[in-house]
């Protein structure tokens, strides 16, 4: 088929492209920068050049390459709040909720006025995972928490949005990815020395807030790739978590991931002091939140994570090199 990517040359596009043209896909690529043109040639797709929040200029890339799937990978996140920065986070994604709600429907009109067959949008699975009461692993159909902290609920509207906007069309099949947390190459967890929470893990700067009692879901990011690639070769309506085999609480997994990085365990500091530095958004994700089950990409994708569990991933998973042997040294 041929498959248009907004988002091209993010952390999961650049993992994406050639996972889809290697499925023998026609893959287009959509950047807003001329500068990245080559880099998604290389990549296995044919370049196009469009500001994801100009409709004009989405409808006429769109127009000219009639893709039959759209893979909405849109996103401004390309840094990492840190814990002071965490008290305002409707700021820090304040472009990333546009490209959630205006650039979903930008998007989703192009494809209606070529006739798209699939649209597959990113989510994040914390939204489906905020519920503080019930199990500690939640599916698809549990319901979400709306009693939010009022700073990043702007976030949080705008992910509800992209999710009703796509599972709500009734021209094509509608499919949401709710991705868990991110890591391997590109990503803010990593081999780079530069990746942003990697190196605030080895400076201290990450702490376990609280009991650490927030379960976290991860994902690597060659998973989240060949998950997308699935969705789009044969995903039925609706929303998946697309997620590793074992949710973990923050005491756990932290710890585990500064030991592999030679780093010190992490700092441990109350809640209320993280609550006047970070906000209580950041301590009910370190605290509160619950993890996500992975069943129904496994059944109905017939998906399997190559890194079944974020202990394998981030002890072999981090970098190029490690990523291409998950059983080996």
């Amino acid at each position: 088929m041929r498959v248009f990517v907004a988002g091209a040359t993010g952390a999961i596009g650049t993992q994406l492209l050639p996972q889809l043209a290697t499925a023998g896909h026609d893959v287009i690529g959509m950047t807003h920068s001329p500068a990245k043109t080559d880099a998604l040639r290389a990549l296995g797709a044919q370049p196009v050049v469009a500001d994801a929040l100009d409709p004009d200029a989405v409808a006429r890339a769109v127009a000219e390459t009639e893709p039959e799937v759209i893979v909405h990978q849109l996103t401004a996140l390309s840094g990492a709040p840190g814990l002071r920065d965490m008290r305002n986070p409707d700021r820090f994604a304040a472009t990333t909720n546009r490209l959630r709600t205006d650039g979903t429907d930008y998007l989703l009109a192009a494809g209606r006025a070529v006739g798209i067959r699939r649209f597959v949008a990113q989510s994040i699975v914390a939204i489906g995972t905020s519920a503080r009461s019930g199990g500690p692993v939640k599916t698809e159909d549990d319901s979400m928490d709306l009693d939010l902290p009022a700073k990043g609920r702007a976030a949080f509207d705008a992910i509800r949005y992209l999710e009703q906007a796509v599972t709500g069309i009734d021209w094509a099949e509608g499919i949401v990815l709710r991705y868990g947390g991110f890591y391997g190459p590109g990503t803010g967890i990593s081999a780079d020395p530069e990746a942003l929470l990697t190196n605030a893990i080895r400076r201290r700067r990450f702490p376990i807030i609280g009991d650490g009692g927030g379960i976290w879901s991860h994902v690597h990011i060659e998973d989240a790739a060949s998950a997308t690639v699935a969705a789009v070769d044969h995903g039925g309506p609706g929303i998946y978590n697309v997620v590793d085999d074992e949710p973990a609480p923050v005491r756990e997994w932290l710890p585990f991931l500064a030991e592999q990085l030679g780093a010190k365990e992490p700092r441990r500091i109350p809640r209320f002091v993280a609550r006047m530095l970070a906000g209580k958004a950041a301590v009910l994700m370190m605290t509160k939140v619950k993890g996500a089950s992975n069943a129904k990409a496994k059944r109905e994708l017939g998906w399997q994570p190559r890194w079944p569990t974020w202990r394998i991933g981030f002890a072999k998973g981090l970098d190029p090199a490690g990523g291409r042997n998950p059983n080996g040294g």
